[in-house]
């Protein structure tokens, strides 16, 4: 249940639109609080030890896989065809006695930094907690590794102390005096992270504090003349959707995370969102942002659509991962509601074909809001986490499937499928389609039906957690390649993957791929990989080593280091060769003005032995102040 935060009396002084008093028209809910998805107590409502809502579940009733909950479309239904899947993929029957992790019973003691704690008691006003379960879901993203210590409480290091700031002024304070007392910070928002961005240094020995930004939700102005808006960086996206809906507008941001990641989340990652084709990835959406540091607020004056002022500040700050300062307010492009929204689908008789058209429209510029382009795998996974059908509806997919095999001559161990998401007037939507199908039926595609075959929350809950329980490990990992490499890339990956199966006995895997966005010149692609690690000692470890090889195929086939995910701790390996010696001072020094003490210790981007000194483990008795730790 989504949960109400204390309402701010704080009045803090926000980034300004221009022609303030003439053409902006304040929100009527300036200063007052937004409902959102994030109470103070997470774990109230959302899982300890995995994704999404404690009420939202894949589980496993008479041998067969159900889906608990009423918030999505598969809530309350079983799924016999996606029991099938899994007993054929993975050899393995659902076990439903198996339980699910219990809460520790006990917490790393906390690093007690006292003339911090002092001071931020006497002269600030902001709540904080030093509860364990507080502390615990505050340590940690959501990759495999992560989740995998969750479940069997083998973090060493977690937060010593959260605090949660309610606006910009407040968020000031506290970096001040955590640089004042050498205190770590760590800014987190919504917890999404799958690179490693937000875990925890196991080996930080200073107090380590949690800075949660979730109470700074609000929107702060709406200039509807130039169509941007304010809001504090803590605003989860469907929150922010949910407040500018109710203005007939939107910003169009949908990355799969949009439940419950944060827009400092967003620029903090360079994040791309499944309708950017429209709207704009991350970077194309922001029009100033504000970010403290250490040294100062870094924030741009003035609010022009387009500045020639030397080298754009904002691009320090996109993509920073939380290691130079804290995002705390951002001014976003937005644009009305669309009146029209209509899902459609494509099967193509093979993935190279199917590539060969998402080629095609890139290069004519004329992408609908969406298209995602499924390999045979992903397009059987989502055909098997379909409900059952009644007799009817089953009749009809019978036929279906005999046109498409009879009639089409495809083989369905080769078919794939494009997703389709058309926004607008009514005129444009009907074109887009027009030209979209005529482009398809050049490259043997035809259309397969206009629901949304969205499964990108299932695929979340079903690798994080679910998949976890019954003894399967799975993550995603994603790249972006220029066009004339794009199908290579694929191919190469999965042989890759597959080889390094073979190489290490399994025999139980799952390697698939997806085109999620097209560009001009490129396209990104998306991986999931997963495999049976019953009776497997170390899979978290074993899991990691084959994805570093995937990863090495991708950047020997000319793909990126990441497209949206970032960098975090986990691709850190590549990072300097990925920008150059040169680049990487370059982000150092950039560094060690913000933040010279190095109290945005994460250790994302440069690996963390290159952002500061080896550390011992924390000591059994925390120390009333900590030694400082430098670049």
């Amino acid at each position: 249940m989504a949960a109400k935060r204390n309402a701010v009396t704080t009045e803090a002084p926000e980034l300004s639109a221009p022609g303030e008093g003439t053409s902006l028209t304040l929100d009527s809910r300036l200063s007052k609080t937004v409902e959102s998805v994030f109470p103070k107590k997470r774990h109230e409502s959302l899982k300890w030890f995995g994704w999404g809502y404690n009420d939202s579940q894949f589980y496993g009733q008479d041998g067969v896989i159900c889906f608990r909950g009423d918030r999505y479309p598969l809530g309350n239904c079983e799924l016999p065809s996606f029991t099938k899947w899994v007993e054929k993929k993975f050899d393995l029957v659902v076990d439903p006695t198996k339980p699910y992790p219990q809460l520790p019973r006990s917490y790393p003691r906390p690093v007690e930094n006292q003339p911090f704690l002092h001071e931020l008691k006497g002269t600030t006003q902001m709540d904080h907690s030093q509860e364990g379960i507080d502390r615990l879901v505050r340590c940690h993203g959501q990759t495999l590794n992560d989740i995998y210590s969750l479940w069997h409480h083998k973090f060493r290091r977690i937060p010593d102390l959260v605090v949660w700031p309610r606006c910009h002024d407040e968020v000031v304070q506290l970096v001040r005096l955590a640089h004042k007392h050498d205190v770590m910070l760590v800014p987190f928002g919504g917890g999404t992270s799958v690179s490693g961005a937000i875990t925890c240094p196991q080996n930080e020995s200073r107090m380590i504090c949690a800075l949660d930004t979730s109470q700074m939700n609000r929107l702060l102005w709406l200039n509807r003349e130039n169509l941007t808006v304010c809001f504090e960086s803590g605003i989860v996206g469907q929150d922010l959707e949910r407040v500018l809906k109710q203005e007939g507008l939107t910003v169009g941001h949908e990355p799969d995370s949009y439940e419950f990641s944060t827009l400092g989340g967003w620029v903090a990652t360079r994040a791309s969102g499944m309708k950017k084709n429209v709207y704009g990835n991350i970077e194309d959406l922001v029009v100033r942002l504000r970010m403290v540091t250490p040294s100062g607020t870094l924030e741009r004056e003035c609010s022009a659509p387009r500045v020639s002022c030397g080298p754009d500040f904002n691009h320090l700050i996109l993509g920073s991962e939380g290691t130079l300062g804290v995002i705390t307010e951002v001014v976003l492009k937005v644009r009305p509601l669309p009146t029209v929204r209509r899902y459609g689908s494509l099967a193509f008789p093979n993935f190279e074909q199917g590539v060969l058209f998402m080629r095609e429209v890139a290069r004519r510029r004329c992408q609908p809001a969406s298209v995602r382009l499924m390999d045979n795998e992903q397009f059987m996974f989502g055909q098997a986490l379909k409900p059952e059908k009644s007799f009817w509806d089953s009749l009809v997919d019978g036929l279906k499937q005999r046109y498409v095999t009879s009639w089409k001559g495809i083989d369905l161990n080769q078919i794939c499928a494009a997703t389709l998401l058309f926004e607008g007037d009514l005129k444009d939507v009907q074109r887009q389609e027009a030209l979209i199908y005529e482009i398809a039926d050049k490259f043997q595609g035809f259309p397969a039906g206009g629901q949304n075959w969205g499964t990108r929350l299932y695929t979340h809950i079903c690798n994080c957690d679910f998949g976890l329980h019954q003894g399967i490990v799975a993550e995603s990992f994603e790249t972006s390649v220029p066009w004339d490499r794009c199908s290579l890339l694929c191919r190469s990956v999965k042989q890759r993957v597959v080889s390094e199966c073979h190489k290490r006995g399994i025999s139980y895997y799952t390697i698939s791929c997806r085109v999620t966005q097209t560009y001009d010149a490129g396209a990104c692609i998306y991986f999931y990989f997963g495999f049976r690690c019953i009776d497997i000692s170390n899979p978290v470890e074993l899991f990691e080593a084959i994805e570093h090889s995937a990863r090495d195929e991708i950047l020997s086939c000319g793909g990126s280091l990441s497209h949206h995910h970032g960098v975090g701790k986990i691709r850190s390996h590549w990072y300097k060769n990925a920008i150059t010696e040169t680049g990487s001072s370059l982000y150092s020094a950039a560094k060690q003005h913000l933040d010279p003490k190095n109290i945005f210790a994460l250790g994302n981007l440069l690996p963390l032995e290159e952002n500061n000194p080896k550390v011992e483990d924390p000591p059994l008795s925390p120390p009333s102040s900590s030694p400082k730790a430098k670049l």
